[in-house]
């Protein structure tokens, strides 16, 4: 095994492990991220995509309905295959969500598939040079090269504080976040 996923899957087991910590004692974490995001920091965007939070992950409703006021639409990930990239789909309120391929609530097949020009993302760890560790399946990866391939893509990873390292372990295929927003802030990567 290559000894940068040593380090990745060592990494992986303890920031599981803290930040299900984290999420125990900051239930209300997502709410005040939310609340603090500097709107007038973010690019123009027209389409915005965030998540269906699990297990531990910080709850992004608040910052979903927070970044809706502006009338971009929204969608949610998709995974269509385990090993694929994911695609988003619009959703609404109203729409009933349905598991995909590896059990994540999503919007049914019947609602348009998007191409988002922001992108909020889960993650395990982050660092302030844009590094983020995913849950290991390499989703958002092969995702936002992708997506970053078809246009401009602001990637905004939303996670604990406590979540930040000094440096996560970066492989060449490894995507980098454009902002980190937590319950104490938002700060940008310099590129």
């Amino acid at each position: 095994m290559d000894p940068s996923q040593t380090d990745k899957a060592a990494l992986r087991a303890r920031m599981r492990t803290l930040r299900a910590e984290l999420a125990r004692a900051g239930p209300r974490a997502g709410e005040i991220a939310a609340a603090d995001l500097p709107m007038e920091r973010l690019p123009a965007f027209a389409m915005f995509s965030g998540y269906h939070a699990s297990g531990s992950e910080m709850n992004p409703s608040a910052l979903i309905r927070r970044i809706s006021q502006t009338g971009a639409m929204f969608a949610l990930p998709v995974a269509l295959a385990k090993d694929q990239p994911l695609i988003f789909r619009a959703w609404e309120a109203d729409m009933d969500l349905e598991p995909d391929a590896v059990g994540v609530p999503s919007p049914p097949a019947s609602a348009p598939e998007l191409h988002p020009d922001l992108v909020i993302c889960p993650l395990l760890a982050f660092d302030r040079r844009g590094g983020r560790l995913g849950q290991g399946g390499g989703h958002y990866d092969r995702t936002l090269a992708n997506l970053r391939a078809l246009k401009s893509v602001f990637v905004l990873g939303l996670a604990y504080s406590g979540q930040e390292v000094d440096a996560v372990p970066m492989g060449e295929h490894d995507q980098r976040l454009d902002a980190v927003l937590t319950e104490t802030g938002y700060f940008e990567v310099k590129a």
